[in-house]
């Protein structure tokens, strides 16, 4: 969730796969079609979505940042309030000032995990109870942090935090507990004035590996997870993804479909570093921030940060190639 949307300072070697991104898709049909937006929220209400996941019936779960909530958005586009994070008088939060709800993971049970940072002690992950409830926190997190894009890999019980703002992305037991800082580099740190200072943000658990995107530099990076569940070497996958957020695998391959914040598009990333853009504001988006894919349903969560109108929940269909592959 980039705050200050400035341009991200780009590498040489940035442009060059920069260029090599104008090249067509492989094909001439569409990667997405029949995008409409399905939900409208309220800006004055801190309705701002920053993250976003799949329920099995059709409903997805948002994380309402600046109104600290957690909310479903039903079938029938009704929205409800699952949980709201407590209040925090005098919230120093990194990079953002206002208490937040960012990052949204959900158990095949239904918990929902979230990342809640205040800038004070209260900053962590939390626990929602399926269905929704009150809040619990699992984990603290430092007071400085900004933990903002969240990973459950369920097969281990751990989950990963990515954070914006100390470039650290932390591991914290599923059932709670102590986090670690499970990795950490120049690679996932943000750019000093004037680039937003923004980091580590968008975080997903996909074949043995953990996978970042860094918004200040424009990257996706790829980290091995080794058999002691150690950090390998970070790679970097693509670059020139100019104020990248989130993003999500729509199938089993290494393609991935990734929020630029500040453009207003949803690309599509090959896993040679280039990409296609396959939403535009043309199609609703709103600042988008996150993606969640359900067989072939796309969802794309628009939290209005620098459009400030519209904030939005926004429904694609996903190419049958791209929803097996």
């Amino acid at each position: 969730m980039p705050r200050f949307l400035r341009p991200a300072a780009v590498a040489p070697a940035a442009v060059a796969i920069g260029l090599l991104a104008a090249a067509p898709a492989a094909s001439d049909e569409p990667v997405v079609s029949s995008p409409h937006v399905i939900a409208h929220f309220d800006l004055a209400a801190g309705q701002t979505p920053e993250n976003v996941v799949t329920e099995r019936g059709g409903s997805v779960d948002v994380t309402f940042s600046f109104a600290r909530q957690v909310a479903k958005v039903t079938r029938e586009r009704r929205v409800r309030v699952l949980a709201t994070l407590p209040a925090e008088d005098h919230p120093r939060t990194s990079l953002m000032g206002g208490a937040v709800t960012l990052g949204l993971a959900r158990a095949h049970d239904g918990t929902l995990y979230v990342n809640y940072a205040t800038g004070t002690d209260r900053t962590g992950v939390w626990r929602v109870p399926a269905g929704g409830g009150t809040p619990e926190r699992i984990a603290q997190l430092p007071s400085d942090s900004l933990p903002n894009g969240l990973a459950l890999d369920e097969r281990h019980g751990v989950l990963y935090a990515a954070d914006s703002a100390l470039g650290t992305v932390w591991r914290v037991p599923q059932a709670g507990g102590t986090p670690t800082a499970w990795t950490t580099g120049t690679e996932l740190r943000g750019l000093p004035a004037p680039a937003s200072g923004f980091g580590a943000n968008g975080i997903k658990v996909h074949q043995d590996a953990v996978w970042v995107t860094n918004s200040d530099r424009g990257t996706l990076l790829r980290i091995p997870v080794g058999a002691d569940g150690k950090a390998g070497a970070t790679e970097t996958r693509a670059t020139g993804l100019t104020g990248v957020d989130d993003f999500v695998f729509p199938g089993h391959s290494d393609v991935v479909l990734a929020a630029l914040n500040p453009s207003n598009e949803v690309v599509m990333v090959r896993p040679d570093g280039t990409r296609s853009t396959v939403l535009t504001v043309r199609e609703g988006l709103s600042n988008p921030t996150s993606l969640a894919v359900n067989g072939r349903d796309v969802f794309v969560a628009g939290g209005a940060s620098s459009t400030q109108r519209d904030p939005n929940l926004l429904k694609a269909r996903l190419r049958a190639h791209f929803a097996r592959s």
